[in-house]
């Protein structure tokens, strides 16, 4: 049976990439489902799949969050898992649809919660955009703040793995290959590319190709971007692990552990699912060549 993954908004599901890769929960906010309907809700995914992991965006109303916990909380379970992600929302999507796919594999639940903070390390979330006026995802300059009021002045900035804010001119930088870009992945990765209402190239025509991304998908741009991204015009990217046997073999060279608190198995140096740390602290790394450039 697999671990069942939910989610708190519909646009986090993205398409599958595979017929078995399976769809994720939706967990309605409390102005969309009365709490007794959301804990039947929850009650029976337990009972049909015996754990779920619920991933959330950091940036969610506190009262979506405060209902996640008081679910959890009178269902008296520790079969839940609430992991809380400070990643934009395409990125999260991506890391959804990641999880979705190894839920189905040899993994316990344990690992498969605990793998998000792995797996997240290795999506390259981003996006291009026309204003960084009200950006506070990463430090803006006071510089790049006058130059957004220039005309025709775009910024790329990256926020996962680290934060990095680039400049690029109108004209030739947007148009093509050539002209600046972001430091990126080291490893065979596809990219997501969620279209705004911002009119370039430049994702696809120049970061995709710097990058030497294996593939370019076009989403739709998840709801919450514009109000993460702090602007409209905007078009929001993520690099990430598209390989199954990659992600599988990632999760697996890591070495696993008991939580000492809940006795749930996890992998690297906190539990996914009552979130304490690992003591003594002991995490190993991923094996060796999982993944180089050109892996499949």
């Amino acid at each position: 049976m697999p671990t069942a993954i939910a989610v708190t908004s519909a646009d986090l599901v993205l398409p599958p990439t595979d017929p078995q890769t399976p769809t994720a929960a939706l967990l309605q906010a409390p102005d969309a489902q009365p709490l007794e309907a959301a804990l039947i809700d929850m009650n029976v995914m337990l009972e049909r799949y015996g754990y779920v992991v619920a991933v959330y965006p950091a940036s969610i109303p506190t009262a979506h969050e405060r209902r996640l916990h008081i679910i959890r909380s009178m269902l008296e379970t520790d079969r839940l898992a609430l992991l809380k992600l400070d990643l934009p929302p395409l990125g999260i999507a991506v890391l959804v649809r990641q999880l979705r796919q190894l839920s189905i594999c040899d993994f316990s639940p344990g690992v498969v919660a605990s793998a998000a903070r792995l797996l997240s390390h290795y999506i390259y979330a981003g996006a291009l955009l026309n204003s960084v006026t009200k950006l506070d995802r990463v430090p803006v300059s006071l510089k790049s703040h006058a130059k957004s009021w220039m005309p025709g002045t775009h910024f790329g900035v990256l926020v996962n793995p680290a934060p990095q804010l680039i400049k690029i001119n109108s004209g030739g930088d947007l148009g093509h290959s050539g002209g600046p870009v972001l430091p990126g992945p080291e490893f065979a990765t596809q990219l997501l590319v969620g279209k705004g209402t911002l009119a370039s190239e430049w994702v696809t025509g120049t970061l995709a190709p710097a990058w030497q991304v294996s593939g370019v998908q076009e989403s739709a741009l998840p709801g919450d971007s514009p109000r993460w991204w702090g602007t409209a015009k905007m078009i929001e990217f993520a690099a990430y692990l598209p390989d199954i046997s990659v992600l599988y073999q990632l999760v697996a060279s890591v070495r696993r552990e008991k939580c000492h608190w809940c006795g749930t198995e996890l992998i690297g140096d906190r539990c996914g699912f009552c979130s304490s740390p690992l003591t003594p602290h002991e995490n190993a790394s991923r094996a060796v060549g999982v993944l180089n450039r050109g892996s499949s």
